[in-house]
């Protein structure tokens, strides 16, 4: 395992930054700059396999399935943010989209020792969460290797479920694991084998794509606006109601008292408006399409 883990890319030494710490600051700020900025190339060589990997989650996701991210370190911690941020930002069940990182709810905010290296217990969190064939699985490692994460894939797909992986390294033992294999390989990173620098920002980047584009496929965008949010704060409230102002063409001050009698619900309000309906008729309109707000708008007024 040793000499495995010594041979994968994100674990080499590049020379370029070995003398970083005699370099002026600003120095080595421009230097990892310049690494960061590679890769979004090395994403978008892998935007088929991760177009892939989003319709077919987004097929099961609109059946009934659920998206559940696994990982370890700093990819679990960017699995779970990722998921964490569905609700808010989408108006989605927090069973929707779930991230789970080995070690629990500790291992956010520090490191759990040999977490990750527990198999069973990623074959466990699975179980626990009652994982069937609706549900997609993504495993996110960066050197594609961790135990934790392995174990949840492979009990994943022995339950049936769309299995996807996500790693830094090219042919990893995740990617053989996973019907679906993204490999980001972005190669040594400026301070050698800190996966939370390059590794962890194509992580984030891929992350944002599976989940963004999954909820417009599913139709949680009406444009590019979320019209999905959940307006908790009162910047979420400024936005829902300039969305629904925006959306309908109307003035904000006007917009507003629809979005409050609406119960803040960017759609409910805007069929309001465009229909010319209350609030239960246009949770029924939007009911009868799919809680989408496309369908409503397009459909003949008074059609089903």
């Amino acid at each position: 395992m040793t000499e495995q883990l010594a041979a994968l890319s994100t674990e080499q030494s590049d020379p370029r930054y070995r003398r970083i710490d005699r370099l002026p600051t600003e120095e080595v700020a421009r230097l990892m700059n310049a690494a960061d900025a590679t890769v979004p190339a090395a994403v978008a060589r892998a935007i088929p396999a991760i177009s892939a990997v989003i319709d077919a989650i987004a097929a099961r996701m609109g059946v009934g399935g659920r998206l559940i991210y696994v990982g370890a370190g700093t990819s679990g911690r960017l699995a779970v943010l990722d998921a964490s941020e569905c609700p808010p930002t989408f108006g989605t069940d927090p069973e929707l989209v779930q991230g789970v990182i080995a070690g629990g709810a500790p291992a956010l905010t520090r490191s759990v020792e040999g977490a990750e290296d527990d198999q069973a217990e990623g074959v466990r969190s699975i179980a626990e969460l009652g994982i069937g064939p609706l549900d997609s699985v993504v495993g996110v490692s960066a050197s594609g290797r961790a135990p934790f994460v392995l174990g949840a894939l492979a009990e994943a797909a022995r339950r049936g479920a769309l299995t996807a992986a996500l790693s830094c390294n090219a042919g990893t033992p995740l990617s053989a694991a996973a019907e679906h294999p993204i490999e980001v390989v972005v190669g040594p990173e400026v301070v050698t084998g800190s996966t939370r620098l390059k590794a962890g920002t194509a992580q984030k980047l891929v992350l944002n794509m599976v989940s963004t584009i999954a909820m417009i496929r599913l139709g949680r965008t009406y444009g590019n606006q979320m019209v999905g949010l959940s307006a908790m704060n009162t910047k979420l409230a400024d936005r829902a109601v300039r969305m629904v102002a925006g959306i309908t063409g109307i003035e904000p001050d006007v917009a507003r008292p629809v979005v409050e009698s609406a119960g803040w619900d960017v759609r409910t309000a805007v069929v309001m408006i465009e229909r010319e309906v209350g609030a239960e008729a246009a949770r029924a309109l939007l009911r009868t399409h799919g809680d989408r707000l496309d369908a409503v708008l397009a459909a003949e007024p008074g059609g089903a």
